[in-house]
């Protein structure tokens, strides 16, 4: 029996999904490391340029206008004070009437929070909290559900494609009525009625999308706010994908020409760039899940250590090799296997620690799949069996992304 590296012997073999888990952890681990290693090298020396710049501008400053560092101080401290209720140097559009206000919010649901607006009061601070919780829930909703659309309409297209091509080598759908079914070439039980598209081909279309549209939106507001066009492309990228840093904020000047027009382009731009991005993430964590599978496929070695173990009606007895009979579990035998369980431990016989932790394993499966039914507005009558793929438990997006995109692997 093969069992993975990452084995304990003596506690039993390590769940795939809590193995899967930890890999991805240290691999995030890694990757934030490594990002911190580039960013630090890159703009670390910047920073430092930038504090000898401004002390010395400071000390020739106070020495012009024979002023000491305290009172200077003491005003430059106003003016961050003042800096943090909106107010510039250069003249900006007001941040708290109707206008700015709903601009504040959008960021607020959507997640990004710029952070240029933030609320002084108290009042202000504790009706954000509950404006958030719902807000930000509703909102994650709507990504939900557009994900959803949009992977069912990439899917019609692409299987239209697929038909397309598969006719044009000849080869006919079937045909359910009475004529019986008619092909030119190809196996009589070929159809496109399980048919889904790759998940790397709508991960290509969605990548080509959101560089259309942040590639149109650079050239908006490098048009109308006079941002290079690399910092446009920078902006994009930080506001659809709800980065949100806020060293750049569109729409905040007083004047820009046609100011209607131009809010109602960035509302637009923002919201589908938005949406176009979080189902560009929802696809990568998938492929992502894959390469996990992948590594973990690849790290499998055979150990001598574990025996294969085999259990019947009484666990805990030894039976032989030719007699072992291997069964397929699943949420709804495994739900009879915990209730023998609790019986064998009600009755002060003891239990293996796969049983222990299979017992265990079974609350949150039902639950899950309790949690899945409810989201997609139907149950599965007990017993049925389907083909899922490793997806197929997921809720939220990768419940969506399991029923629109067929299961793709890695090391084909």
């Amino acid at each position: 029996m093969a069992c993975r590296s990452a084995c304990c012997c003596g506690f039993g073999p390590v769940n795939e999904d809590n193995a899967r888990f930890v890999m991805l952890a240290l691999l995030i681990i890694i990757y934030l490391l490594c990002g911190a290693a580039v960013f630090s090298a890159l703009e670390h020396p910047k920073e430092k340029q930038a504090k000898e710049k401004w002390a010395q501008r400071f000390e020739q400053f106070s020495q012009r206008h024979n002023l000491s560092k305290s009172d200077l101080e003491k005003f430059l401290r106003h003016y961050e004070e003042a800096n943090v209720a909106g107010i510039r140097v250069d003249v900006l559009r007001p941040r708290w009437d109707f206008t700015g206000a709903f601009y504040f919010v959008g960021t607020v649901v959507s997640t990004i929070g710029f952070g240029m607006t933030t609320p002084a009061t108290v009042g202000g601070k504790v009706f954000l909290i509950f404006y958030g919780l719902i807000g930000c829930a509703a909102t994650i909703l709507f990504f939900n559900l557009f994900l959803e659309r949009i992977i069912t309409v990439l899917a019609y297209v692409l299987k239209s494609c697929h038909e397309l091509k598969r006719r044009r080598h000849g080869v006919a759908p079937q045909d359910s009525g009475d004529g019986g079914t008619a092909t030119v070439r190809g196996p009589p039980s070929d159809s496109l009625s399980g048919w889904k598209p790759s998940v790397y081909c709508v991960m290509l279309i969605l990548c080509v999308a959101a560089v259309a549209i942040s590639c149109c939106a650079s050239a908006m507001y490098s048009a109308v706010e006079g941002w290079a066009y690399l910092d446009s492309l920078y902006f994009c990228f930080v506001a659809f994908s709800t980065i949100g840093f806020g060293d750049m904020v569109s729409s905040q000047r007083a004047a820009n020409g046609n100011q209607s027009a131009y809010r109602l382009g960035n509302f637009l731009f923002i919201l589908m760039g938005v949406c176009c991005i979080y189902s560009l993430f929802n696809v990568i964590s998938i492929v992502i899940k894959q390469v996990l599978n992948w590594l973990l496929r690849k790290m499998e070695v055979p150990c001598r250590r574990c025996p294969r173990k085999a259990f019947n009606a009484r666990r805990n007895a030894v039976v032989p090799g030719h007699l072992r009979v291997r069964r397929n579990i699943s949420i709804d035998t495994d739900a009879i296997n915990e209730s023998e369980t609790d019986g064998r431990r009600m009755s002060g016989e003891m239990i293996s620690m796969r049983d222990f932790l299979a017992a265990n394993k079974v609350n949150l499966a039902i639950m899950q799949k309790q949690l899945s039914e409810t989201a997609n507005g139907h149950v599965c009558p007990p017993g049925s069996s389907s083909r899922h793929n490793e997806f197929s438990r997921g809720v939220g997006a990768l419940g969506i992304m399991n029923n629109r995109l067929a299961e793709t692997s890695v090391d084909r």
